[in-house]
């Protein structure tokens, strides 16, 4: 593809941060167990979540109950990122203090600079201004309802509910490995900084993601790379003012420190996914040019459902992306495999 340039403005880009919290990590346990629908697809089995959630406390299921009604997890990371602190006391404490509209409004998620004034008045009790923020997010999943829940609940029971199910799920599954996941998440952060010195902002958030191409957005000035385990293999996308964040998987190597032999999953699906001729050679065709699963059928002179699969392995292992029909390959992705090998190598 030719581009004839006549524009002076420059590409936005971005800069990564990261963070890691025990109370971030504690957050998204509480989303994970609460989203039943996912537990199939997590590293954690079905009845690895059925079976934790059967022998908690009778306070903390009735809680964890109102979470998975209402969505209530999304409230409790806005918070932590409004307020960062590693001491539970103090975060607790923090939502004790809170004016009610200034934790509705930390509460109502983040839609963009264009809807942070009807957020605000939302946050006061500004009917009109909610039912206009319901309306801009009627196509997601769950954010129509958590908006009205959030702008009609009472202010007490909302601190209240909040307080607990923060408290008791830190208390009955955190707490007791709580060092060990601290020191987890440190090797994590500082493994991915060594990586941010030989790479660009984007490399590295595809590195860190496995395999997910974040390209600048206006009004985006920082990417926040946040590392977590309890929702393994997934990625968790979110929006706060300025920043796009990614809770990213932790990587093998760094739950495991001491094991230096077992290669991160992300890894290992790559090169499985290159280990076939016929993906070689699709991903051969996609390197000259895009192509459609009828294009592909054609040049490999192979059955449609055949071509299909390999591809889904190539998606899969984030080789391949495809769009409206049409293929195309990952070419940075490939390019970043020679340097995670030699991360796994030098380890």
């Amino acid at each position: 593809m030719k581009l004839l340039n006549i524009t002076n403005r420059k590409r936005e880009s971005y800069q990564v941060s990261f963070r890691h919290s025990v109370l971030l990590e504690c957050a998204l346990g509480i989303a994970a167990v609460t989203n039943t629908p996912l537990h199939d697809s997590m590293e954690k089995s079905k009845g690895y979540w059925s079976n934790l959630r059967d022998n908690l406390s009778p306070e903390l299921q009735g809680a964890l109950d109102y979470v998975e009604k209402h969505n209530t997890w999304k409230a409790l990371l806005q918070l932590c990122h409004y307020h960062h602190c590693e001491d539970l006391p103090e975060f607790l404490s923090f939502i004790e203090k809170l004016e009610g509209s200034q934790l509705k409004f930390y509460s109502l998620p983040y839609l963009g600079k264009e809807c942070q004034e009807r957020r605000r008045q939302a946050s006061e009790g500004d009917i009109e201004a909610s039912h206009a923020l319901v309306e801009a997010t009627k196509d997601h999943n769950f954010f129509p309802n958590y908006i009205k829940f959030i702008c009609e609940i009472d202010i007490i029971q909302l601190k209240n509910h909040l307080i607990t199910v923060m408290a008791k799920w830190y208390e009955e599954y955190v707490q007791p490995s709580g060092r060990d996941i601290c020191e987890m998440l440190e090797r994590d952060v500082s493994s991915k900084q060594k990586m941010g010195k030989k790479l660009n902002p984007e490399q590295l958030v595809e590195c860190a993601t496995g395999g997910i191409e974040y390209r600048a957005e206006p009004n985006v000035q920082e990417v926040l790379l946040i590392p977590q385990q309890i929702y393994r293999p997934w990625n968790i996308e979110a929006d706060m003012e300025g920043s796009k964040i990614f809770y990213y998987p932790v990587a093998d190597e760094n739950i495991a420190p001491n094991d230096r032999y077992t290669p991160d999953h992300f890894l290992v699906a790559k090169y499985k996914a290159l280990g076939d001729e016929a993906r070689l050679r699709i991903v051969k065709h996609l390197s000259e040019k895009e192509c459609t699963l009828q294009e592909l059928t054609g040049l490999l002179e192979v059955g449609k459902s055949t071509i299909h699969h390999h591809l889904k392995i190539l998606r899969a292992a984030k080789l391949v992306d495809g769009k409206d029909g049409i293929y195309s390959l990952r070419k940075a992705a490939l390019d970043l495999m020679e340097n995670d090998l030699q991360g796994y190598l030098n380890r």
